[in-house]
């Protein structure tokens, strides 16, 4: 039985704004509506928004779900938040966002969020006129054939939500769930993009080293506390927040010279995947910010 907040549950038993729109002659008015997922893969949603061509914005939005209760109550919530906003602030919710409307949502039922989001964007797409054929999760090999999930969509929500495993993408978007014949490609999906993500951290850290040995020649190389001060900061603003979405933790346990000692706590320490989570979400991060030779360790 999964776990749901009672907000999640509140829009599961009255749903808001369920239903559809009927098209309108009013002039500067425009439904559209944006389609995701099919009832042979178990969730499907069509979203419906009445939008203000003078000012651009969403004045209505109605949904119509196939789904089980996270479904159903991500739908609702999505037409909530999106209801007088802009079509451009629209397209920039995200699936988490839907997610902490709700009071969060059981890693396993994410994808339900994410089909709310991916929706929107078909919605307004379609007001723009944009065909959905040349969006870019549209445009690549499909990896999953069970659940028709392609490489780039599952690239962006890799990206977009900081996973780091296969079991996370299968939560996410489905695929994996099905054969699993395709994990070991969303594997090496994960291992390609941790390297990329690696190989931008160090790049990034070696031009705002340059720039700061240009702008300050005299100033030497990061002291032992500074260098302390300056890791911590960094694990306290940027890198817990992002563990604690998924009730992780991380501590700085000791610094020595280039290696950094923490301590997992939390889900992160009781994580399969802390080995990805130390490399993506905690190393990454510090040789970015503090310097790129840091190698992060747990005891």
């Amino acid at each position: 039985m999964w776990e749901y907040t009672e907000k999640v549950m509140d829009f599961f038993y009255n749903p808001k704004n369920q239903g559809s729109l009927e098209e309108v002659s009013e002039p500067g008015l425009k439904v559209v509506t944006g389609e995701v997922g099919s009832i042979a893969c178990g969730d499907a949603l069509r979203l419906h928004l009445k939008i203000d061509e003078t000012t651009n914005k969403i004045i209505d939005a109605r949904f119509q779900t196939f789904g089980c209760a996270s479904a159903i109550a991500s739908s609702s919530a999505l037409t909530e938040l999106v209801k007088g906003m802009t079509v451009e602030e629209a397209l920039k919710l995200t699936n988490r966002d839907i997610a902490e409307f709700l009071g969060g949502l059981p890693e396993e039922k994410m994808h339900c969020s994410v089909m709310g989001q991916e929706a929107l964007e078909s919605a307004i797409f379609a007001y723009k006129g944009i065909p959905v054929v040349t969006h870019e999760d549209d445009d690549g090999a499909l990896i999953c054939t069970c659940f028709g999930v392609s490489e780039p969509r599952i690239r962006r929500v890799i990206l977009e939500n900081s996973l780091t495993t296969a079991e996370q993408v299968t939560n996410y978007v489905k695929a994996g769930g099905g054969c699993g014949s395709c994990l070991s490609h969303i594997d090496d999906l994960l291992e390609e993009l941790h390297l990329e993500q690696e190989r931008k951290a160090a790049a990034k850290a070696k031009e705002a080293a340059s720039a700061q040995s240009s702008s300050s020649p005299s100033s030497g190389p990061l002291t032992n506390l500074q260098k302390i001060t300056l890791i911590q900061k960094v694990l306290q603003e940027e890198v817990k927040p992002v563990l604690a979405l998924d009730g992780g933790d991380v501590e700085l346990y000791d610094v020595e010279g280039d290696r950094v000692k923490v301590q997992l706590k939390g889900a992160c320490g009781s994580c399969s995947s802390s080995t990805a989570t130390l490399k993506i979400a905690i190393e990454a991060r510090l040789r970015e910010r503090v310097l790129p030779s840091l190698v992060v360790e747990a005891i």
